[in-house]
């Protein structure tokens, strides 16, 4: 299970954060400091795993972005990996090959996107069709414009999104 994900670029900057544990604020800001300050003196030749306190760490970088997990300790490290690249594939097939300005000024869309694979710290749904097909739902439904007058929902808005 997952523990917490984080995103942050080449100089630091956390970009997005998902935990799945709670955690007091104080307690986020310190592991999150720690963490992208760990990751980000090792050798890009390094391993992607690393022990760190009670946690595995599992982590990818993807151009200019830093996708980092915490798992607990007998979980595996490869679908961790491929979690990763999941999400990373979701976000380029949406954005079209995502950048970090795509995270900053999008950064609804992305929880949007990891809230529809992971539930709780575990895997929800595999297909990244389904998973779009939820995304382009929800951007049809914030684009819809409803007339204040009406008090129902607009039958063409289910039919759009096969609810019907």
């Amino acid at each position: 299970m997952l523990q917490f994900m984080l995103l942050f670029s080449r100089q630091g900057k956390l970009r997005l954060q998902k935990w799945y544990t709670p955690h007091l604020e104080k307690q986020k800001k310190k592991i999150t400091r720690e963490l992208i300050a760990t990751v980000l003196t090792r050798k890009p030749k390094m391993c992607n795993f690393l022990e760190w306190r009670d946690y595995k760490i599992v982590y990818k970088r993807y151009a200019s972005l830093y996708f980092c997990c915490a798992i607990e300790e007998n979980d595996n490290e490869l679908l961790t990996l491929e979690i990763i690249h999941r999400y990373v594939e979701l976000l380029d097939k949406y954005f079209g090959s995502v950048c970090e300005l795509d995270i900053i000024f999008n950064f609804e869309k992305a929880y949007f996107m990891l809230d529809e694979l992971m539930l709780g710290g575990e895997i929800q749904e595999t297909s990244k069709k389904n998973v779009l097909k939820a995304i382009q739902a929800q951007d049809l439904l914030s684009e819809r414009v409803y007339d204040p007058n009406e008090t129902e929902v607009n039958k063409s808005v289910l039919e759009e999104l096969g609810l019907t």
